[in-house]
């Protein structure tokens, strides 16, 4: 199993209900393969955190390699997070 983790910091001024819907989109996605998706805005339970998180769990490196490469995924990360984001970590790792 391939474990996506992506974080992300808005841009100052942006407030952390903005990019719910963005999120809910994310999980509104059910590519082939994909096993789970959470998603969720920082808690603030500790400084310098970042504000949202999104987990995804895919059956394999291909199912995973698809999702990142689906026209619908690459919409919303541009229209729907680009314009709020100034930073977004990625990893990828076998769970």
């Amino acid at each position: 199993m391939i474990r996506n983790v992506v974080v992300g910091r808005l841009r100052p001024g942006v407030a952390l209900a903005a990019v719910e819907p963005a999120l809910q989109a994310i999980v509104a996605l059910r590519p082939e393969g994909l096993i789970d998706a959470r998603v969720g805005v920082d808690r603030r339970l500790r400084a310098e955190s970042w504000d949202f998180a999104i987990t995804s769990d895919f059956v394999s490196e291909q199912a995973y390699r698809s999702y990142d490469e689906d026209p619908e995924h690459n919409r919303v990360r541009q229209e729907l997070f680009g314009p709020l984001c100034e930073e977004i970590a990625r990893v990828q790792f076998e769970a």
